[in-house]
């Protein structure tokens, strides 16, 4: 019999490649909020109620359900709605786990590089350093501390945090948003561009979470992203090579993104660099550790 792990977040591009990755070796069921296919079961969150049969004779929860960061202005109650989609959504697994009398082989948690905050600096951080003080830090915090009440009320041999970069994929995500201006010829770095962008192919990333599905070892925060570093400008100029595009648009100024997006420009405009070498000390290797590489095979057919 094939151990049961049951994935979050449906929709997302993670659970749809990750879930192709590992259906040979497991049985996966996913909670969405739209029942579509048979292995669907329905949950909804902010009324707290979830279909309790998704969690029988379930082994593992790969918990990556969360409202998307950069998808809309920080308003107070998009604030709210950030934490809640994180957080609430994890208690409410935690309370169907403890009620059914479930003991998880493991839980495993998204998480976000920007524990350590959102600064450009020359440091490069690793799982030792402490948390940031902003907004995104306070997110993935409280996101961290919601899943370590698995292992806390032992309701979990072991709970994993993987803290995602930005994921490169054709398909959503940075890349895809920042492409058609590049397409189009008035692409262009943001703020000073010399801000660090820890990303990680969408390969790579789904290859990390098989990775701690698979091995028991593997427990407590990884940082999830390539060991290749890469500033925001080095990223819109790679991408234009790629496609075989010219650059010639002036930087766009940070007040000017401040203007559009309010305090979500921070995210854009700020970054600095992370260390991937604990994962890789655990035995993970990289398919794509380089950023040139990586957009080849991503946007290969751009051309």
């Amino acid at each position: 019999m094939k151990e049961i792990v049951l994935i979050t977040g449906a929709g997302g591009l993670i659970a749809q490649e990750l879930s192709k990755k590992i259906n040979n070796d497991f049985e996966v069921r996913f909670l969405t909020r739209n029942k579509k296919h048979e292995n669907d079961f329905e949950w909804d969150v902010k009324r707290g109620s979830i279909d309790e049969s998704a969690l029988e004779n379930v082994s593992h929860i790969i918990h990556l359900a969360g409202a998307n960061i950069s998808e809309k202005r920080w308003t107070a109650e998009r604030k709210k709605e950030l934490i809640s989609s994180r957080v609430d959504s994890a208690k409410l697994l935690l309370d169907t786990v403890r009620k059914k009398n479930i003991k998880l082989k493991s839980f495993i948690s998204a998480s976000g590089i920007n524990y350590y905050g959102t600064l450009t600096s020359e440091k490069i951080f690793t799982e030792n350093d402490t948390q940031g003080n902003d907004f995104l830090s306070e997110v993935v915090v409280l996101w961290e501390r919601a899943a370590d009440e698995f292992e806390i009320q032992n309701l979990a041999e072991r709970v994993v945090k993987i803290r995602t970069a930005v994921v490169l994929s054709e398909k959503e995500g940075a890349l895809k948003k920042m492409l058609p201006p590049i397409q189009y010829g008035i692409g262009s770095a943001l703020g000073t561009g010399k801000q660090y962008m820890p990303w990680i192919h969408i390969k790579d990333i789904c290859s990390i979470y098989e990775f701690a599905l698979k091995n028991s070892h593997i427990n407590g925060a990884y940082n999830a992203n390539s060991p290749e570093h890469t500033t925001n400008e080095n990223l819109t100029k790679q991408i234009a090579r790629t496609i075989q595009k010219p650059l010639f648009m002036p930087k766009i100024p940070g007040f000017v993104l401040k203007l559009i997006f309010g305090e979500l420009a921070n995210a854009l405009l700020e970054g600095s660099r992370a260390s991937s070498q604990k994962i890789q000390n655990a035995g993970f290797r990289f398919e794509f550790p380089n950023l040139q590489n990586s957009l080849e095979d991503l946007l290969s057919k751009k051309v």
